[in-house]
């Protein structure tokens, strides 16, 4: 999409919550239902900061997910979709994505191609090049260099030459659906909630999210997370014109996305209620609380929702005080090396 630009009014409702059930039960066996963790620290440490009324916390630990991300979700959904005819996918990522491809490629026996710049998370690259390895024998990952070459072009010229489908990382409403199944399973788990945080990079899981949590409690808040410096989208929600960053500097690398899409964007303004944006400060003490207190290993994105309701409980206590809150944890595909020094 073009900075600039409003969204398309006409794709407002291009998911449903059918969608998403339908999307729950066809990855049914094929993704993990990870836990709803509930009773954590969390609750006594938001309840101290809003003089008591504590909110009762349920975290979606999608970092335990096969692949240790949300993303296998939309990605099974969009593969276990694939037209028959078709040869095989490519997708372009940096991480999560890419080793969620990979992964839905080799269980269900779809050739995969993998573009990925040479400068991916070492862990996010490995895991990928793992799940390539038990793939199809025409399965590979294809490195590119960010600093000169543009990814959407590099894999849509591989694709036009072998006849590969593309399954883009968030814009499609395929993988939307996906992505809405992990908000589906925790309102299953512990009942409607009056408050959902995701973060939010390109927007397949906060609009997937919004959704499902709003067609479970018509009154929930949905709210995105972005970190301060990668705001793109909650200056897109705010002024309903399509705003662009480019290659932020945030350690949350799960939310480099230049711009939300052509159905995230109007998706995310008909379903979502509100964004939070947090400083990298911010980012790192919550990540550092799940591990140090929840004893849950995340990477910088994954905590940004518990980041997000901290900043929340801080300037508008009113908003979470006595509230059912769902977080999701969207990751936990971390360098521990480069986290250690981060911290």
């Amino acid at each position: 999409m073009i900075a600039g630009i409003q969204a398309d009014s006409s794709l407002a409702n291009a998911v449903s919550f059918d969608d998403i059930a339908e999307a729950s039960e066809r990855v049914h066996g094929r993704v993990r239902r990870t836990p709803a963790l509930v009773q954590t620290p969390l609750d006594s440490i938001l309840g101290a900061q809003l003089a008591g009324d504590a909110p009762r916390i349920a975290l979606k630990c999608e970092n335990l997910q096969h692949t240790g991300a949300f993303k296998l979700r939309g990605a099974t959904n969009a593969l276990l979709q694939l037209d028959p005819s078709a040869r095989g996918v490519l997708t372009y990522s940096s991480g999560n994505h890419a080793q969620a491809i990979a992964r839905a490629g080799a269980d269900l026996g779809v050739p995969t191609v993998i573009v990925m710049p040479s400068n991916a998370p070492r862990v996010k690259l490995a895991g990928t090049r793992r799940e390539i390895a038990r793939g199809h024998d025409k399965s590979r990952v294809v490195l590119y260099y960010a600093e000169t070459q543009v990814r959407e072009e590099v894999g849509g010229a591989i694709a036009q030459a072998e006849g590969l489908t593309i399954i883009p990382p968030y814009d499609h409403l395929h993988v939307i659906a996906g992505q809405g199944t992990a908000v589906l399973e925790l309102c299953e788990d512990v009942g409607g909630l009056d408050v959902v945080l995701t973060p939010c990079g390109g927007g397949g899981l906060l609009s997937g999210s919004a959704i499902a949590a709003k067609a479970m409690n018509l009154g929930c808040m949905v709210v995105g997370v972005e970190p301060a410096v990668a705001d793109d989208a909650a200056r897109s929600f705010r002024s309903g014109v399509l705003h662009t960053v480019r290659n932020p500097d945030t350690i949350a690398d799960g939310t480099r996305t230049p711009c939300l899409g052509r159905y995230t964007f109007p998706l995310v303004l008909q379903h979502v209620d509100r964004f939070v944006t947090v400083e990298e400060d911010e980012i790192l003490s919550a990540t550092r609380l799940v591990m140090d207190r929840l004893k849950l290993l995340v990477e910088p994105s994954g905590a940004l929702g518990v980041a997000g309701l901290i900043r929340l409980a801080h300037e508008e206590p009113g908003l979470v005080a006595d509230k059912r809150i769902g977080i999701v944890l969207s990751g936990g595909n971390v360098d521990l090396d480069a986290l250690g020094q981060m911290l």
